[in-house]
């Protein structure tokens, strides 16, 4: 019985973070797939779209739609590998940086209010033990 409340405490908590982050999102009209591309994009730099599919953990066709979609939006844009002209790097524009950041940014703030109620110790303890288990 408690594993199970365990669980579904784990749920609900992942649940409201969702739920914050999809919020804080709205304002920059941004779906979460598309934010964690720019997330990987922020953190690694131009790619491949095959390397951004395996950060992603997503099929590289459902890369290539989430590139169309930031693309279109003027968040990214491609060009061609200079090592491979086969393959195709996807880039951040300015704009694609500066939506990155401000989500970023929105979106810490928002975990920084959820998690405002736990002591530093508790967090502390609460980051150890999430490491753990990812």
């Amino acid at each position: 019985m408690e594993e199970e409340s365990l669980h579904e405490a784990f749920w609900a908590v992942s649940r409201r973070l969702r739920e914050h982050a999809k919020r804080e999102m709205e304002p920059w009209g941004i779906a979460p797939s598309q934010f964690r591309a720019l997330n990987v994009l922020l953190g690694h730099g131009e790619m491949r779209l095959s390397t951004l599919a395996e950060h992603l953990r997503i099929a590289p066709r459902s890369a290539t739609e989430v590139v169309d979609d930031l693309q279109q939006r003027g968040l990214a844009e491609r060009r061609p590998d200079p090592a491979d002209r086969r393959a195709t790097l996807v880039t951040l524009t300015d704009q694609g940086r500066a939506t990155g950041e401000g989500v970023r940014a929105a979106r810490a703030a928002a975990s920084e209010r959820l998690f405002t109620t736990l002591s530093a110790e508790d967090r502390a303890e609460l980051g150890r033990i999430l490491r753990k288990l990812a």
